[in-house]
């Protein structure tokens, strides 16, 4: 991470790594990373590697665009919070007008490709996301408690995304990979809000873990949404979309989550947020080689 020294006036000649670190390349990555798998179970294989590329860099600019804009309109909130004090913006490394600027040519870049090669349909669903993300989400994070589930919306759309770039059309299969994502980002998220709501409530943020400190309700959310992952996680069996060895995967690995998310709730501590932070980190990726390993074509 970038480190400004606050005793300096920064100036504005800033090494390319800001603008990197501004588009949250790990984001774009684990997007990246679903959207292949939707084009990949969706059009039952590869069919065009022209046509997969160019989903997934029209989807990475519009994503990494979404999150400049996201940096932009949360620069000031930033500078409040420990983890994000040092982000290029706070710290004065890029001007807010040129990060605007960044954002929405990425955005419109990311779009022109995905409308160019793949469709109306995909360039839409990129479009939605990136909308949710910045103009309802953003907002909604200093509002209500509900900005979780609100922001889960864009982060699951993108296994739907490459969906219908390989077949032009919105099936059930797509659904079910867009509830998995939704679930899964939850108990994922809830775990990050308990280790940093001291930082979240410093910086104005109405995450559940502020409005309310004992963390019923935050354990609550993460049981439910645990359950509600195991369940959705077999609908790719039941569906055709995979085998037996998938489910046999996704029963266990569910099964796992769903413990670490009962161990948050036995002791709300740090340390049990952590670890279910850990087993969301881990559980995602093996659910999505199992999908792919197993495919059901």
């Amino acid at each position: 991470m970038i480190m400004a020294n606050p005793s300096k006036k920064m100036s504005y000649g800033v090494p390319w790594g800001a603008y990197w670190e501004l588009t949250k390349p790990r984001i774009i990555f684990m997007v990246l990373v679903t959207c292949a798998l939707g084009f990949f179970v969706g059009g039952r294989g590869i069919h065009s590697y022209t046509l997969l590329f160019a989903t997934l860099l029209g989807t990475a600019l519009t994503v990494g665009g979404s999150a400049v804009l996201n940096h932009y309109l949360e620069r000031d909130v930033d500078r409040l919070m420990e983890r994000t004090r040092n982000r290029p913006l706070p710290a004065g490394l890029v001007r807010p007008s040129t990060a605007m600027s960044y954002g929405f040519i990425l955005v419109l870049l990311g779009e022109c490709i995905l409308l160019s090669f793949t469709g109306l349909l995909t360039a839409f669903l990129a479009l939605l996301s990136a909308f949710l993300y910045v103009v309802i989400y953003t907002p909604m994070k200093r509002l209500t408690w509900l900005n979780t589930s609100l922001g889960a919306i864009p982060g699951a759309l993108p296994p739907v995304g490459g969906w219908t770039a390989a077949t032009g059309e919105l099936e059930t299969g797509a659904w079910i990979f867009f509830l998995i994502l939704f679930a899964w980002q939850h108990p994922h998220f809830y775990a990050i809000a308990w280790m940093f709501r001291e930082d979240y409530a410093r910086g104005g943020f109405k995450m559940l873990p502020v409005v309310e400190a004992d963390g019923k309700r935050t354990c609550r959310q993460v049981i439910f949404f645990s359950l509600m992952l195991l369940l959705v996680s077999v609908m790719p069996t039941l569906f055709g979309l995979a085998g037996m060895v998938y489910m046999a995967g996704a029963i266990l690995l569910g099964i796992a989550f769903l413990v670490a998310s009962i161990a948050l709730a036995h002791s709300r501590s740090v340390l049990s947020a952590r670890r279910l932070l850990q087993a969301s980190v881990i559980y995602l990726p093996l659910l999505l080689v199992l999908s792919v390993f197993d495919a059901g074509f």
